[in-house]
């Protein structure tokens, strides 16, 4: 039982602590924001903060790291890799997690937190293309498009900056939409690519 209430009472400061970063970084921007500030709001004690996360970057990789966790784990499965399906679930994952990611993507955000998030795009992107069919060169070019770090890259920049723009006009399209355009945009460049 006090296994139990100890791992709520860990979760409820977790939940507590996310929530205070989120709008501090809508009020005053991530930059700005100090430890202090978020257990304050959160209501937490500065020990509780530090028995969960080292510092304020520690906080937000973490919320990321699960949430790519989880989109990697969608992506490794062979059933749903060659479907634009990973796509729709990774824009619905940012829908989900809409005021986190346009907190921290918009002008008050981090650039720290832009290049961690193009990072992690850039390995979602070489293992869809690694695994997509449809995003492999003709056999008659033996040159893969991923094999380059400058196409992946591109595909993950190209994501961050539709995610902003998405998330910044208050996603005037469905997820399957948005999904669907960048799907058709990365496949167009890696169509492209697979000819040079």
């Amino acid at each position: 039982m006090t296994q139990l209430v100890s791992n709520l009472r860990v979760r409820r400061t977790q939940k507590l602590l996310r929530e205070a970063l989120i709008e501090l970084i809508e009020e005053q921007g991530f930059d700005a924001l100090t430890v202090g500030e978020i257990t304050e709001r959160a209501m937490v004690s500065r020990a509780a903060f530090y028995r969960n996360y080292h510092d304020k970057y520690d906080l937000v990789e973490q919320i990321f790291a699960e949430a790519m966790r989880a989109l990697f784990d969608a992506v490794s499965e062979p059933a749903s890799v060659h479907s634009p399906q990973i796509w729709v679930r990774f824009f619905e994952h940012i829908a989900e997690y809409e005021r986190l990611y346009r907190a921290l993507l918009g002008r008050k955000g981090s650039p720290w937190f832009v290049l961690k998030m193009r990072a992690s795009l850039v390995d979602l992107v070489k293992e869809f293309g690694r695994l997509s069919p449809q995003w492999q060169p003709a056999a008659a070019n033996p040159i893969y498009p991923t094999a380059d770090e400058f196409i992946p890259d591109l595909v993950a920049t190209m994501l961050v900056e539709a995610i902003t723009w998405w998330l910044e006009q208050g996603r005037p399209y469905p997820t399957q939409e948005i999904a669907r355009r960048c799907v058709l945009l990365a496949g167009a460049i890696f169509k492209e690519t697979s000819t040079w």
